[in-house]
């Protein structure tokens, strides 16, 4: 059938369009504009892009629209399809109707680290021969797509949005994913435009909870409170994951991880399971936060999937991670620019904190465009200036919600303050067009550059390339 997706260029939305159009469906979509990296990977797939908004993206008339959550009730293409009586789904209904009825759920979810945990998930799993279906909200660079179908009736890994499905579905998408087996990795307050306190944002993960079987699994992290009292509501055998450094409470994992130090660019650590040492593991993602997502998804694939301990253990070393995260951009005049997705100050200090292990020579210079919701808000404020102590430079762009009341957005200038009172250089930049030429004014061979934005700052990032050339 023909199939019409409203808010394409999304990365969850594109990579829908992938997998409908390996199901075998005439597949359509649009959107404002198709920006990297969905942009380019849907004009490879093939796939009828029609830029802009426009009723005649209707024409002829879809079997189904999928719009998603990016669409606004006013969006001119969706107002004509509810007019027209056209079928329209949200994003995680149609993965419902259409793949997820008869395959059990693999679901990713929590505020950090959903990404990369499914894209390891994924690769293990393919890799054990299990040939699962998935779907991940980034471009993974283990596989030529962000989503496969897999074979009928294999697992499907799925990263666990808990962001609202649509303007006409309040509800959060991963409800609807068949979960059978969950990852939770973290609670932290987030999304505020959609949650706007801890309790109705705790009530999202409580109604993923409610929905896994007796006979599910829950692999929830040990080290998070929130994560730990929402554990005692499943029905399900929990499996607690924590590093042997992590606080965990009243509660002892099953499994734990200690850290070594960092050898030839990987991320040795030393497994434990019930007590007992298993394994040295050496994983080429750096930083705390990925040995907890590598450790998530190996009990995923082994206690959720009955892939054997070892056969897991062997694909670590050759795991991928996803473009925008911790992502190496170039070397350029003998710096290394890195791009990440980070913008929660958690994400944000545990990214510098692993780039810091990874590089434990040179500056560590952070740039930083606080473009989300919830970032270009005050809600974490005071926690923003901590999360940059392992940077030797932070750069701070202006809010990119320009709209929200100055009471309520982000004081740039105030966090810039902190951090030099804590003795670090840090300044507020004028604009993201300047990020380039202060980036190159602080940089020096051999230091390490990390850009951090949800958004595309800027488009920024060929310019830094080009401006810290002449150091070399």
């Amino acid at each position: 059938m023909h199939i019409h997706l409203i808010g394409v260029c999304g990365t969850g939305m594109g990579a829908l369009a992938g997998l409908l159009r390996d199901a075998g469906h005439d597949v359509s979509g649009s959107d404002r504009a198709f920006y990297p990296p969905m942009g380019p990977a849907l004009s490879a797939l093939g796939l009828r892009s029609l830029p802009g908004w426009d009723v005649a993206n209707l024409d002829p008339a879809p079997d189904l629209v999928v719009v998603g959550n990016v669409c606004r009730k006013d969006n001119p293409e969706a107002v004509a399809a509810h007019e027209r009586g056209l079928r329209c789904l949200s994003f995680p209904g149609t993965l419902n109707q259409l793949f997820l009825q008869d395959r059990p759920g693999y679901v990713v979810a929590g505020t950090h680290g959903k990404t990369t945990t499914t894209a390891i998930l994924a690769q293990l799993l393919h890799a054990g021969g299990r040939d699962p279906g998935f779907l991940i909200g980034g471009v993974p660079r283990g596989f030529d797509r962000a989503a496969r179908l897999g074979s009928p009736g294999a697992p499907f890994v799925i990263e666990g949005d808990e962001y609202d499905s649509a303007y006409f579905e309040k509800t959060p998408k991963f409800w609807q994913y068949n979960p059978r087996v969950v990852i939770l990795t973290s609670v932290e307050h987030d999304h505020v435009d959609i949650y706007p306190d801890p309790a109705s944002y705790r009530a999202a993960f409580e109604g993923l909870i409610a929905r896994i079987p007796e006979d599910g699994l829950l692999v929830a992290y040990a080290g998070d409170p929130e994560v730990r009292e929402l554990a005692k509501q499943a029905r399900c055998p929990v499996r607690f994951y924590a590093l042997a450094s992590d606080d965990c409470g009243d509660v002892a994992p099953i499994y734990s991880a200690a850290l070594a130090a960092v050898e030839a660019g990987a991320q040795p650590f030393d497994l434990f399971g019930g007590g007992s040492f298993l394994s040295r593991v050496y994983s080429p993602l750096s930083g705390a936060h990925n040995a907890r997502n590598v450790l998530a998804a190996v009990i995923a694939a082994v206690e959720g999937a009955g892939l054997q301990l070892g056969a897991a253990l062997e694909t670590v070393p050759h795991l991928a991670g996803v473009k925008r995260r911790q992502e190496l951009l170039g070397v350029a005049g003998s710096v290394y620019v890195y791009e990440d997705f980070a913008h929660h100050p958690t994400a944000v200090r545990e990214t510098l904190r692993g780039l810091r292990s990874l590089h434990p020579r040179g500056k560590l210079i952070a740039a930083f465009e606080p473009r989300s919701a919830t970032a270009s808000r005050r809600m974490h404020q005071d926690d923003y200036p901590g999360a940059f102590l392992s940077a030797d430079v932070t750069l701070i762009a202006p809010v990119g919600r320009p709209e929200i009341p100055a009471d309520q957005r982000l004081d740039v200038d105030a966090i810039v303050a902190e951090l030099m009172r804590a003795g670090k250089q840090a300044e507020a930049t004028p604009d993201v067009r300047s990020v380039a030429a202060r980036v190159a004014a602080h940089a020096q061979p051999g230091d390490v550059v990390v850009l951090m934005s949800n958004g595309d700052f800027g488009g920024v990032y060929d310019e830094v390339l080009v401006a810290l050339t002449p150091l070399g």
